[in-house]
Formats: C-alpha cells, structure tokens, sequence
C-alpha cells in the first residue's frame, strides 16, 4: 500500500497519505509481537528479558494507541472530502495532514510513556512466568507482590479516556457525514459517498471490537486461552486485513495496483 500511494501521482491526497501512515504503524505494530511470537514457538523454553518485555509492552501500546488516533483523523478527514468536497484540497493542506500524523504519533508514545512507567513500577515477586506469547498488561499486572486493583482502574479510565475521545470523534464525524449524504439529491452521488467510507468503518469495527472484548471489561471475566485468541486477532490478523480491505474496496488503489504490476512485468 505504501509503495502504490508513493507511485502513483493520483494518490498523492490527504486520504491516502493517511492510509500510507497506517499502513506503516500496522507494519511496525505487527512486527513488535510476530517475530517474537514465531521464535518462541521453536524454542522449547522461550524467555524473554525484562528490559525486552518492558520495551515491547512500550511499542505495542504506543503504536496501538497512534492507529487510535489515526482512525480517528481519517474520520474527520472523510467528513471534510464530503461536507465540502471543492474545499478539500485545501482544507486538508499537506501541513496540516503531516501535523495531524505527527500529533498522533507523539500522543501515542506519550500515552505509552506514562503506561508502561505505572505498570512496571510495581513489584513482581510472585513468579518470573507470563502466561502469554507477549508482554501484555494484564498478565503482567498479576506477576505484582501487591494489590494492583487501583493501578488496573487507573490504567483502565486512561486507556478508555483516550479510546472512547477517539471514538467520539469518529461517531461525531460520521453522524455529520450521513446528514451530509441524506441531502445529495441522486442516488449514485449517495453511494459514491458512503463507499469512501465503507473501508473505513469496516477497519474501525475490527479495531475497537478487539481491543472493547480486550481492554474494556471487567477484569474478573478473564480468561487466559480465550484472551490468548483474541490477542492473536488484533497484534497479527488485523494489521494484516487492514490494508486487504483498503486495497479490496478501492477501484483507485487495485487500478493503481494493476498499473504499478504491468510496469514490473514489463
């Protein structure tokens, strides 16, 4: 996806330059877990330092958090191509689509910073073994000598602070966006408008349906072997759809495509 937007003068918009740069925090988000993952899986004893399950939880949560925001700006940025589609270009300038990006990432590091500082601030005392194929926070939390019941709440109201801001936005955009779509007078002009965003939502639901069942409930439903399975979903399977769903749903990204493969073949 990456190397068709760069390619193709056609795709050299606010959209897709968005998609690019999620396109590049799944790249980054999948590769903090999967080769990890896959060594641990021929290594009878698999291990990991404590700096390293530390530095991963740290980027795991940090880019996790930047494709938060970033979903969350391509919602605002489809609101504007809709609700004013002769303005676009120049209401989403390359300034303020680069600041956009720049900010989210900055707001997912800076929210990691503060997370991964609380979590493993506590003592672990108990036993060295997560009972996970990577560092997450809940199995880590259960490895503390003490009580972590008010840093799981505080993690847990930050976290969903910024997740449900984020989320906010999306329904907030999308709620002006169908208004928008309900006054086009022809029926393929409405179409054309909801199929931008299809792509979109279809991502958006995957994202917060994974990270909702994860995240988002009581800590006395969990289980290890279901939340081994849904972890799975959103580290490896998700970052891999999101751009198959992109690419799928976009004539101009597969003519793109087809146009970038003759060049090789040729």
């Amino acid at each position: 996806m990456i190397l068709v937007i760069r390619l193709e003068p056609r795709l050299h918009t606010a959209m897709y330059f968005f998609l690019s740069s999620l396109s590049f925090v799944d790249i980054c988000y999948s590769s903090v877990i999967a080769p990890k993952m896959l060594s641990d899986f021929l290594d009878e004893s698999p291990t990991i330092s404590f700096s390293g399950c530390a530095t991963q939880l740290y980027f795991f949560v940090a880019l996790g958090t930047t494709e938060c925001f970033l979903l969350a700006v391509m919602a605002y940025d489809r609101y504007a191509a809709i609700y004013n589609p002769l303005l676009y270009s120049t209401t989403m300038s390359r300034r303020l689509c680069l600041q956009l990006v720049v900010v989210s990432f900055i707001g997912g590091f800076l929210h990691s910073s503060i997370y991964v500082t609380a979590t493993f601030h506590l003592p672990s005392c108990k036993t060295n073994e997560i009972g996970h194929f990577f560092c997450d926070i809940l199995p880590f939390l259960k490895l503390s000598c003490v009580t972590s019941k008010i840093i799981e709440i505080l993690l847990f109201v930050f976290t969903a602070s910024i997740s449900l801001s984020c989320l906010l936005i999306i329904l907030a955009s999308y709620f002006c966006i169908l208004s928008t779509i309900l006054k086009i007078s022809s029926g393929g002009g409405r179409q054309k408008a909801l199929s931008t965003c299809a792509s979109h939502i279809t991502v958006v639901i995957l994202f917060y349906g994974t990270i909702s069942f994860m995240y988002l409930r009581p800590s006395t439903s969990y289980s290890v072997e279901q939340d081994k399975v849904v972890s799975l979903i959103y580290t490896s399977i998700t970052p891999m759809l999101n751009p198959l769903i992109y690419s799928v749903r976009n004539k101009e990204v597969k003519a793109a495509l087809r146009k970038m493969l003759k060049k090789i073949s040729f």
